[in-house]
């Protein structure tokens, strides 16, 4: 079964996400920021990153989708972004028309069948 890396700083979501993802046989790794995710990564091998947004400061995640974007080893794994942020305080945080290298939005709380939905849908595409 895939290996998913679960990056988030509150451990109740980690731990919440993991016992989601074990539950429907997947592998979960974990990481509280994002500097230790890249370590992770780069050693384990992820095939899917669920990457909070905010972590030890304000852009963190979205500072680690973009090393991602530039590693030629990560650059394929697949990114689902998870967030609190909707609306104008995202909006206010994340700049109109930036380009935000990853391939999934998903907002906390996080709805477990929309979560698991959405991993096995970006696992099919990266599988193809």
């Amino acid at each position: 079964m895939a290996k998913i890396l679960v990056v988030d700083d509150d451990p109740d979501f980690v731990n919440l996400t993991k016992r989601i993802l074990r539950g429907k046989g997947y592998e979960v790794i974990t990481a509280a920021s994002g500097q230790q995710a890249l370590k992770v990564m780069r050693k384990e091998k992820p095939d899917l990153v669920l990457l909070d947004i905010m972590m030890s400061y304000i852009l963190d995640g979205l500072d680690v989708s973009r090393e991602m974007a530039q590693d030629p080893e990560l650059k394929d794994v697949p990114v689902i972004m998870v967030t609190s942020l909707t609306g104008a305080r995202a909006q206010g945080i994340v700049p109109s028309g930036e380009y935000i290298p990853v391939d999934e939005w998903i907002h906390k709380p996080i709805d477990p069948d929309l979560l698991l939905a959405r991993i096995e849908e970006m696992l099919r595409r990266k599988a193809s």
